[in-house]
């Protein structure tokens, strides 16, 4: 399995100015990084993939719907919402990432008031195609399921894998994540042992958005599960402080959650590494 941190603990756009962090989670011993993808175009993240190769990282990506305009969920926004999630793909292509997740299905803190419907289903499934067969063979694909206090659409293991089963594309898995999981599952880890066959990608993060293993979320269960089941993709650290206002907001984090991001990076790969060589 590879290890990889998520960039948003820094920023919401990579560039030179993170190369510090960069080298300093390579020197931890971290095999790649998570890029955030909310602006640019493919010759932009073309040039940020030479500039991660000099520095010996690989990639994947995380990405969000980030308004209604571009919201694939929506009737009345379908066919933009598609073409937002194929220049995705584009960018993510151009950045050389072995996958793109999060949740690219509708966008954040936007709820109906009503359970997904019958046509939401089928226009999810619809649109998630689409994507994935846009990606083809040159891209794994992990949408992620989020609580429900962050979304309607997609909150549960069991219903991520039934998506994936109904997209039904080589490339097209979903993401397990040890947060919110650990809120929408009555057993995180039973949960996942259902599902694991449709995990294309795995999130470690503490139940409250902090530094792994400082909490409760079953971690080191989660890594024994995907061990045995012979995952080979990446655990990926997601952890959130006060550096992004926009990101703080979003993933409700009101107070220090941690000492120093160092201690986040340092403390988290050597959990991990506990639990590789359990």
């Amino acid at each position: 399995m590879k290890i990889g941190f998520n960039l948003l603990l820094w920023t919401t756009h990579l560039d030179k100015t993170l190369l510090p962090t960069l080298r300093a989670l390579k020197a931890a011993g971290y095999d790649g990084v998570e890029v955030p993808i909310f602006g640019g175009d493919p010759t932009y993240y073309r040039d940020l993939r030479s500039m991660l190769d000099a520095e010996g990282l690989m990639s994947t990506v995380v990405a969000i719907v980030q308004d209604e305009a571009l919201n694939p969920l929506s009737a009345q926004n379908e066919s933009a919402g598609v073409d937002y999630l194929k220049w995705l793909v584009d960018c993510s292509v151009a950045l050389g990432a072995e996958v793109l997740a999060g949740p690219f299905y509708q966008p954040l803190g936007v709820f109906s008031g009503h359970p997904l419907s019958d046509e939401e289903w089928q226009r999810l499934v619809r649109t998630q195609t689409a994507m994935a067969d846009h990606a083809g063979n040159a891209l794994t694909l992990a949408v992620e399921p989020l609580n429900r206090f962050e979304c309607y659409a997609l909150n549960t293991c069991e219903r991520a894998a039934k998506l994936v089963q109904a997209v039904n594309r080589p490339n097209y898995g979903y993401l397990f994540d040890t947060f919110h999981s650990n809120i929408e599952e009555k057993d995180p880890i039973a949960a996942l042992k259902a599902t694991m066959p449709q995990v294309a990608h795995i999130h470690i993060s503490e139940n409250d958005r902090g530094t792994p293993g400082r909490g409760h979320a079953p971690i080191l269960p989660t890594i024994a599960t995907a061990k045995a089941a012979g995952y080979n993709g990446w655990l990926t650290v997601e952890a959130f402080g006060h550096a992004l206002p926009d990101i703080a907001a979003a993933t409700r984090v009101w107070r220090p959650l941690f000492t120093s991001t160092e201690e986040v990076y340092t403390e988290a790969i050597a959990l991990i590494r506990q639990g590789l060589a359990a």
